[in-house]
């Protein structure tokens, strides 16, 4: 079956819970303030667009391609990025709550987020070389043989990654952000 292309068309406050998003190629796309929370969004393919303001939480998104798409100021709780379609993917977060989201052995070499809460996400295995967490809550995120070289988590706050399991080198991180790297020692910083 070939899917429909649709490109330069904007979506607002559309409620996709009800009548799923066509499967479609959407290219430039912009989608504002729409809801596929417990949605389908699988078998659709996404590129340089852009969801403002959306809630996607615990959205199917299996085989999506999502390449240079952006989400700003989205809910993306309990999202399995691992199941979507991992060719050509290129990501980036603003303001987004992230919470539970799974990036499980996903190549995200540059990814960035900023100011967004990551709590309890997992990352194991996953390649966050050059990654930037610019002002992100990492609470109880899972890092687990993950590769952040030279990923910049210097302003990153509540995380905790144990250096023996995973790939630090040249990887910033402030001096206060040192704690979060010697949790496992269970000794006391003052």
């Amino acid at each position: 079956m070939i899917k429909s292309f649709i490109e330069d068309t904007t979506y607002k406050d559309e409620d996709f819970t009800k009548v799923r998003l066509k499967k479609a190629e959407y290219e430039n796309c912009i989608f504002e303030g729409c809801n596929f929370a417990d949605g389908y969004l699988d078998n659709t393919d996404f590129t340089t667009c852009q969801f403002n303001h959306c809630n996607l939480s615990n959205a199917n998104i299996s085989h999506s391609v999502f390449n240079e798409v952006s989400f700003s100021f989205c809910k993306l709780t309990g999202l399995h990025f691992e199941h979507c379609n991992p060719i050509l993917l290129s990501l980036s977060f603003d303001h987004c709550s992230l919470i539970l989201a799974s990036f499980y052995q996903l190549q995200l070499k540059n990814i960035e987020f900023t100011e967004c809460k990551l709590m309890e996400a997992d990352f194991t295995e996953a390649n966050l070389s050059n990654a930037r967490f610019k002002e992100c809550d990492l609470n109880k995120v899972i890092f687990e043989k993950t590769n952040l070289e030279q990923a910049d988590l210097s302003t990153a706050v509540n995380f905790k990654i144990d250096p023996e399991q995973n790939r630090l080198r040249k990887a910033k991180f402030s001096k206060d952000g040192v704690v979060g790297l010697l949790g496992k020692y269970d000794i006391v910083v003052v």
